[in-house]
């Protein structure tokens, strides 16, 4: 007899690993959105409350108001055709889009923040409007 006739795997134990790996796999796969759903959130939140608060207080500083809302946030980064006197920028190298790949929305003055502007992100379902928007008006959670 043999000293390695029992030693090692049968074809039909291998197949049934690989079955049991691909439906994990198909399980991940099909709950991604769900897993990263939430980061993609938080990161449109932090940048309408954080990373566009320094750029446009400078242009503030600098202009004496925050942007229009015709200007938008493109005068961070280009000179304004008309009144740009003042303009020290470029305030910002680009102006990012959101974890969706859409332009965030800028309002001054802002309709939900008076005195204020209004910054925002459609959200998920690319639609202005909806409650999925994230918006500077809205509180942050803290971890």
């Amino acid at each position: 007899m043999s000293r390695h006739a029992g030693a090692g795997f049968t074809l039909v134990e291998i197949l049934l690993v690989l079955a049991i790996i691909m439906i994990l796999a198909t399980i991940g796969i099909m709950n991604i959105d769900k897993i990263f759903g939430d980061t993609q959130e938080k990161v449109a939140g932090f940048q309408v409350n954080e990373t566009f608060k320094t750029p446009l207080l400078k242009y503030r500083l600098d202009v004496g108001n925050y942007p229009s809302s015709s200007e938008g946030l493109d005068v961070l980064m280009k000179r304004p055709g008309t009144g740009g006197k003042s303009w020290k920028g470029p305030y910002v190298d680009q102006v990012p889009l959101d974890p969706w790949k859409n332009a965030y929305r800028y309002r001054f003055p802002g309709e939900k923040n008076q005195g204020g502007y209004d910054l925002w992100s459609v959200g998920p379902d690319g639609m202005d409007g909806t409650p999925d928007d994230i918006g500077n008006w809205q509180k942050q959670e803290t971890p």
